[in-house]
C-alpha cells in the first residue's frame, strides 16, 4: 500500500493539497486563521486529518510549546480525526512519555485517536528507542511520528532553532531517519505486527528521494507530511537528479502561510514537485 502523503501549503493555496493521501493540519493555524479552519472543516474526502500540535514551527520560532489543554478545541473545530501529543524535543523521553499518559486517555475520551512523537536528549538513542516500543504497546496510539527534529538529536546532531549548517551536517540530518528505522529493525522492534503501518515520517529534510531511501520501509510508514514541495516550488525550486533531489538542500526559509501569488510557473513548479513526490510514495517507486 503507498504512502499517504500529506503536502503541506499556505493557506490561499490550499487547493494545492487536493491530491493528498492524508492531511496534516497545524493547530496554531487553525486557531490564528478563520480561512485555514473553515477550509478544512468543510472538507470531507474521506482522507484521514491528522491535527499537528504545531512543534516544529513552535521550536523553529523559538517559541512555547502550542498549549495541551487546546488540542482538543482546536481539533473540534476542524473535524481531525488523530491529534499530535505533545512532545518535548531534547528532553528526556519520560517528559514526552508523561504527557502523553494524560492525554492519550483525553483524546480518546473526546473521540480522537492519539499520534506519539518520541523525543530525547541529545545523543540518547536508547531513551528514543525505548519511546518508541512504548508507544507501540499503548491502546488508542494510532501513530508513531519520526520527526526531523527527533531523529536527528537522538543522533546527536545538535538541531537548534536557527544557524548555517554545513553540508557535512546536512548529509547526517538526510540520513537520520534511515538509521533511526535501521535501528528499529536491528532491536527487532519491527517485528511486531502491531508495528505495519504505524509510522508516520514528520516532515523532510534535504530531498525529497528520502522516500527512496527509506523503501525497505514502506511497509511500516503510514504516512508522511512535508511543506517541501509546494514551498520550493512557489520560491522557484524544482526538484532535481541530485541524489536527494534538492542539489542545493533543503529550502530553509520559513513558510509564509499568508503567501500568495498567480504567476503560473511558480505554481507549475509546486505541482511538478507535488507529483515528483507522490510518484515516490507509490509501490512501485513511480518506475
Amino acid at each position: 500500500m503507498s504512502i499517504r502523503f500529506c503536502h503541506i501549503a499556505p493557506t490561499p493555496h490550499l487547493d494545492l493539497t487536493e491530491s493528498n493521501g492524508a492531511h496534516l493540519l497545524l493547530a496554531h493555524l487553525i486557531e490564528e486563521s478563520d480561512d485555514y479552519a473553515e477550509y478544512y472543516a468543510d472538507l470531507d474526502d474521506g482522507k484521514t486529518k491528522i491535527m499537528d500540535c504545531s512543534t516544529f514551527e513552535m521550536f523553529k520560532q523559538g517559541r512555547e510549546m502550542y498549549p495541551s489543554d487546546k488540542l482538543i478545541e482546536m481539533g473540534r473545530r476542524v473535524g481531525a480525526d488523530t491529534i499530535v501529543m505533545s512532545d518535548y524535543p531534547k528532553e528526556p523521553a519520560s517528559k514526552t512519555i508523561e504527557a502523553a499518559k494524560r492525554l492519550n486517555g483525553q483524546f480518546g475520551d473526546a473521540g480522537f485517536s492519539s499520534f506519539f512523537v518520541p523525543q530525547s536528549q541529545l545523543g540518547d538513542k536508547q531513551d528514543y528507542l525505548q519511546a518508541v516500543e512504548w508507544a507501540l504497546s499503548e491502546e488508542n496510539i494510532d501513530l508513531i511520528g519520526l520527526s526531523i527534529l527527533g531523529c536527528p538529536v537522538a543522533l546527536g546532531l545538535d538541531e537548534s532553532p536557527s544557524g548555517k549548517r554545513s553540508d557535512a551536517y546536512k548529509m547526517q540530518r538526510f540520513l537520520s531517519r534511515w538509521k533511526v528505522l535501521r535501528m528499529l529493525d536491528h532491536e527487532g522492534l519491527l517485528d511486531d505486527e502491531r508495528a505495519a503501518k504505524r509510522f508516520h515520517c514528520l516532515g523532510m529534510v534535504d530531498g525529497p528521494n528520502e522516500i527512496e531511501l527509506l523503501r525497505d520501509y514502506h511497509n511500516y510508514i503510514f504516512s508522511w507530511d512535508s511543506s517541501a514541495a509546494v514551498w520550493a516550488g512557489l520560491n522557484g525550486i524544482f526538484f532535481d537528479e541530485s541524489p536527494t533531489g534538492l542539489m542545493n538542500g533543503k529550502f530553509e526559509d520559513e513558510v509564509d502561510f499568508s503567501f500568495q501569488t498567480t504567476n503560473p510557473f511558480l505554481c507549475t513548479a509546486a505541482r511538478s514537485n507535488i507529483e515528483y513526490i507522490n510518484k515516490l510514495c507509490n509501490d512501485d517507486g513511480g518506475k
